[in-house]
This record gives C-alpha cells, structure tokens and sequence, in this order.
C-alpha cells in the first residue's frame, strides 16, 4: 500500500531541496537547476511545510542542515537517483526490459562478458548493465536485480541459484621458480605469497588441506584476482588462483603451478536475487540462461 500523498512530496520540492543541502548555497542549486532563488527557496519551505520538519537552520546568508535534515537528505539523494537510474533504462531500452547484473570483476570480465552475447542473441529485448560489488548487499536498499555471489550459499533475504564450484592452484611465474627452491606444498611457507581480500584465509585451507602444519601465513594483499595474477606473472609471490579463469595465463606459460596441487575451493558461484523479482521476465531470462551455461562447461 502507498503511503499517504501528504508524505509523498514533488520531485521538483524534492530536487531543490537535495541541491541546496548537496551545495549548502541556495544560489549554486538555482543555477544547477535553472531556476531562480526564489523559486529554491519557495520549494524547500514548502517541503518543510509539508513535512512539519525544519531541515535548515537560516544563518545569514548560509543555509545549514539541521541533522534531521542531513539524514533525509542522504535517502532522498538515494531515491533520486535511483528514479533517475529507473528512468535511464526505461529510455534505453523501452520495448525490452532491463537486468542490472552486478558481478565479481575477474569472474565478470574472464568468465561471463565473453558468453553475454550469447544471452543477448538469445533475448534480443533485454538490456544488462554490470556493476561491480566485491560482498553481498541488501538488495531492498540497492537497484540491482541479481548478482554473481562467490561463498556459502547463504545470503540475507535472496534467493541462490547454483553455478558452479572451482579448483584453485598456487601460481607463479617460471622465473620464480628459478629463484626458489620448491619441492612440495611445505616450501611455500617459505617464499612470498599473494593474498585476496575477499578470501583471507585460502591459503591457510591450502596448507591444511595439503597437510600442512602452520602458525601465520603473510604477504602481499590484493583486492581482486587479476592484480593478483599480474603480480605473479611479474614475479613478486605465488597466488593461489581459480584455473578456469586463468587459462590463458597457465596455456601461454605466463604462470605455472608452484607445485601440482589444485585443490577445490569450499566455496561455490551462485546467481543471487530477491525472491520478490524471481519473476521479472529479464531475469528470469538470465537465471534460466547462465544455469545451463554453466553446467555445459567442463569443470572449473
């Protein structure tokens, strides 16, 4: 049920009052929207008259957010853009329908943006657009409709669709190899390794999954695979990366295995979404679409 048209201000009331707090200057937000200062400030104190709330303390000639007045602007500059997103796609793509996809970047850009024209061939009305997110969101305070989701197969408030798990190897450079000594798994403790944020403790289930006693493992940090594996490739440590998204690296030779040891992540890939948007053709398009991608690859 909608909310009382009393508490539903217009978007015009809205957007001067979103200017003056974003500038802190009645006369920058009327140039912005071209309009007059009057105007800007008649909008905004019929907000306040509207709501009952003083969301500006008038000094002079400045104008300051009161803090209720902070806090409503940080939601309602939240809310208009995303009536402004809602409204790009709308125009973008009019007789379609839109999926706002976000991704894991390595996965997003090795994996899935080499098969997308596939789907798009396939679904000829559909428009993706592709954010970038590194850890599960709330998808009520976000617009976005799915998103490829590396862990356990929980995430607050969505529904999970499996797509596949992977196997991991400790890769390095050939020159590397040639300033190391490495004859098994128990040598890496003794050389620089490369460690993924998102994944702080791969290599201590490495180890102990190779039978491997350890105190501490430590290096270099990075927030994303490929930095990862361009460091390896340049020699600095050996990371412990997914095989099927470096298969050019390790088929050129840019990166070798450490040792031969792949090991199967614990983890999986899943397709998060809201179960409230299963659904929305779109998406439910792509659901049905990257399943059976997936499955008809060869083991990750």
């Amino acid at each position: 049920m909608f909310a009382s048209r009393r508490f539903l201000p217009s978007i015009s009331h809205l957007a001067a009052f979103e200017a003056v707090a974003r500038t802190g200057s009645v006369t920058a937000a009327a140039r912005e929207l071209d309009l007059t200062q009057s105007a800007v400030s008649r909008q905004v104190s019929a907000l306040e008259e509207q709501l009952g709330v003083e969301l500006f303390l008038r000094e002079r000639q400045t104008m300051r957010l009161t803090p209720a007045g902070d806090s409503y602007a940080r939601e309602i500059r939240e809310a208009l853009r995303r009536i402004s997103s809602a409204s790009l796609n709308l125009r973008a793509n009019p007789h379609g329908g839109t999926l706002n996809l976000a991704i894991l970047p390595t996965f997003g850009t090795r994996w899935l943006a080499p098969r997308l024209g596939r789907f798009l061939a396939a679904n000829p009305g559909v428009t993706i657009n592709l954010v970038t997110r590194l850890s599960p969101f709330d998808f009520r305070l976000d617009s976005i409709d799915a998103a490829i989701h590396f862990g356990h197969p929980h995430w607050p408030g969505a529904e999970l669709a499996f797509l596949m798990s992977e196997r991991t190897v400790p890769a390095c450079s050939p020159d590397f190899l040639k300033r190391y000594t490495i004859s098994g798994p128990q040598d890496l403790l003794s050389v620089p390794l490369l460690h993924l944020t998102t994944r702080p403790d791969a290599w201590e289930q490495w180890f102990a999954g190779n039978g491997v006693s350890f105190e501490s493992v430590h290096g270099m940090l990075f927030d994303q695979f490929a930095t990862a594996a361009q460091a390896a490739i340049a020699g600095l440590g050996i990371a412990l990366l997914p095989t099927f998204l470096m298969q050019e690296e390790l088929r050129r030779g840019d990166l070798v295995a450490a040792v031969d040891r792949e090991m199967e992540s614990r983890e999986r890939y899943y397709l998060a979404f809201p179960p409230e948007r299963a659904d929305y053709a779109p998406l439910a398009a792509f659901r049905d679409w990257i399943v059976a991608e997936a499955a008809a690859e060869p083991a990750a």
